[in-house]
């Protein structure tokens, strides 16, 4: 599925309103580059977010070397693992099927085709450990050493005679639900990504490794259907993307992005998350970093083709984005459309909040009562004759109009 080509992408710029100083065009950049790469040399240079040096994982484009790859062909090793104090329940192949083809389906869904998700099982019955599952000390917030380190070692020696580990750019261990608590108590599943220190199997390091524990089922019998999205979610930290959820348990992004809430309803990526993994052209992102005043067309971020994405930069490290978010393709349960607006900070860790979603309609409770959706946050964007300020750094979001499309003109002034 390729991004088709269609007016609003050709010319996404309309009317052009002078403040201040010259106001510039809203047409989008030249499609010479990819999503970030080369965004240096770029007229999207003044809105790419730098990433400190001190955080682990970074909003900042581009993102560092070392994470596995988001475009093109992913070979994805797939191993069921169980232990003696808790068998596998069930066939290892019927717990693969938990999760694919609907991972696969998401990702293509997510990068509009860009991204061919490939999971591969070399072993189709469960990868017995050495270990009891007690004896690797495994909990939530357990650090790699030394239980997971361990571990990844005895998979792979049990696993090493049937597979050839320089294949795959990510590993994906489906352990079996009965080991550790349930999700409802506690989630275990957890990611170690662009781990350089990790173990070397076939002269390759496993540097990316997602481990799925117990079913999150939150009995509404809607498991079959959603329980897959805990692995979209632990992969993206393979592609070097951060929890936006805060450690806290608080929530400042909601259900807008998968990274942020894997629970429940379907839902997408950021457009900011589309265009840092290079599923979005540059020609599909604009950069408002001039005064003026300036309009940009945005087509709904599920659809292939269009603008996508405006950046309005705060400074060197942080910036507003602008996305249209309407129900259809991964957004399951978008109860009020409109434009999405958030700040993206290059400073701050997983973890720990590194993207805001602004509420257009604070306090109202939202407008979804589907399980595990936070409802504040699900009434968050702009309808059109609404605006958004920040008076502190001059700069005002305007959501002029939406046609029959849905489409919709945004105009972005900075005084």
């Amino acid at each position: 599925m390729r991004p088709r080509r269609t007016a609003a992408l050709a010319a996404v710029t309309v009317l052009t309103l002078a403040v201040g100083t010259s106001a510039g065009t809203g047409r989008l950049p030249a499609p010479a580059t990819a999503g970030p790469i080369g965004t240096a040399r770029s007229a999207l240079a003044p809105c790419a977010v730098q990433g400190a040096v001190d955080v682990q994982m970074t909003e900042g484009i581009p993102t560092p070397h070392g994470y596995a790859r988001s475009t093109g062909t992913l070979h994805a090793l797939t191993l069921m693992v169980d232990f003696s104090d808790a068998p596998g329940q069930g066939s290892a192949m019927d717990r693969f099927h938990e999760f694919f083809p609907q991972t696969q389906e998401w990702f293509r869904t997510a990068s509009y085709g860009r991204l061919d998700y490939r999971p591969e099982t070399p072993i189709t019955t469960w990868l017995r450990m050495p270990k009891p599952f007690k004896g690797y000390g495994i909990e939530r917030g357990a650090p790699f050493d030394p239980g997971y380190r361990q571990l990844v070692q005895d998979i792979v020696a049990a696993a090493d005679p049937k597979v050839d580990f320089r294949a795959y750019d990510i590993v994906n261990v489906l352990v079996t639900p009965n080991a550790g608590p349930s999700a409802l108590d506690t989630v275990l599943s957890v990611t170690f990504a662009g781990n350089g220190d990790a173990p070397v199997a076939d002269g390759v390091t496993i540097a990316n490794a997602s481990f799925v524990y117990s079913r999150q089922d939150d009995g509404s019998g809607s498991y079959s259907r959603t329980g897959y999205r805990v692995l979209p979610h632990e992969n993206g930290h393979t592609f070097g993307l951060p929890d936006l959820y805060t450690q806290e348990g608080g929530g400042a992004v909601g259900h807008w992005d998968i990274m942020s809430e894997d629970w429940g309803a379907d839902n997408d990526l950021l457009g900011w998350h589309k265009w840092k993994l290079g599923w979005l052209d540059g020609s599909q992102v604009g950069c408002a970093a001039a005064r003026g005043s300036i309009e940009y067309v945005l087509t709904p971020l599920y659809r292939p083709g269009g603008g996508k994405l405006v950046l309005v930069p705060v400074d060197a490290r942080s910036s507003y984005a602008l996305e249209v978010r309407e129900q259809g393709g991964n957004d399951e349960v978008v109860c009020r459309p409109g434009v999405l607006i958030y700040k993206v900070d290059g400073t701050i860790d997983t973890g720990r909040g590194p993207v805001t979603v602004y509420d257009s309609h604070r306090d109202s409770g939202g407008c979804t009562r589907s399980p595990n959706v936070q409802a504040e946050l699900s009434d968050a964007p702009f309808s059109p004759g609404e605006s958004f300020k920040d008076p502190r750094h001059g700069i005002t979001v305007q959501v002029i109009s939406r046609d029959g499309d849905g489409d919709y003109r945004v105009r972005v002034t900075r005084t």
